[in-house]
C-alpha cells in the first residue's frame, strides 16, 4: 500500500509526516510523535481515553485516520496546559475535585470537558453528566469529575481560556 503525506498543526507546532493509510491517530499520536498522555483504552471509541480535540472539537482519536484529520488542528493533553508550565484551568478543577483517581481515562475525559466549552455546554451538573456519556471511567464514581468540569468550565469561561 502507498504513504500518504499528510501535514498537521499538532499542540500549535506544525507537523508533515508520511505515513500508511491506515494508520490510526491515536497510533500516530504516541508512536510517531511521542505523546503519549493520548490512552488507547477500547480501540472501538466506547470508552473516550483517546480523545483530543481536532480543530477544538472532541474525537475519539481511536478510531480517526491520520489521513481523515490532514490539515487540522489536533490538540493532545501535552498541548493543553499554558507555556508558562502551569496547569489549563481544567486541569486544575481536577485536581481539586479528585476527578482522577487511577488516571488512565483522565487525559480523554480533561479534553472532552475542555471541549465543552466550545459546545456551550453549561456548567451545571445534569449537563456535564450528559456531556461526559461518551467518556467512561471506572474508578471515580464521577461525582469529582462532574464537580472538577463544572469549575472549569466556569474558570474557562471567567478567564477566556483559548486552546491551542
Amino acid at each position: 500500500m502507498s504513504e500518504l503525506s499528510v501535514n498537521l498543526q499538532i499542540n500549535g507546532t506544525a507537523v508533515a509526516r508520511t505515513v500508511s493509510p491506515e494508520t490510526l491517530l491515536v497510533d500516530f499520536l504516541r508512536e510517531d510523535l511521542a505523546l503519549t498522555g493520548t490512552h488507547q483504552g477500547c480501540d472501538t471509541a466506547q470508552c473516550g481515553a483517546c480523545t483530543v480535540l481536532v480543530d477544538g472539537a472532541a474525537a475519539k482519536s481511536c478510531n480517526l485516520l491520520v489521513a481523515q484529520v490532514n490539515g487540522a488542528a489536533v490538540t493532545t493533553i501535552e498541548g493543553l496546559a499554558p507555556a508558562d508550565g502551569g496547569l489549563h484551568p481544567m486541569q486544575q478543577a481536577f485536581g481539586k475535585h479528585h476527578g482522577l483517581q487511577c488516571g488512565y481515562c483522565t487525559p480523554g475525559m480533561v479534553m472532552r470537558a475542555v471541549a465543552m466549552d466550545g459546545e456551550g455546554v453549561p456548567a451545571e451538573p445534569a449537563a456535564v453528566r450528559c456531556a461526559l456519556s461518551g467518556n467512561l471511567c471506572r474508578c471515580t464514581g464521577y461525582h469529582g469529575i462532574v464537580n472538577a468540569v463544572c469549575e472549569g468550565l466556569q474558570q474557562m469561561r471567567s478567564l477566556k481560556v483559548a486552546v491551542a
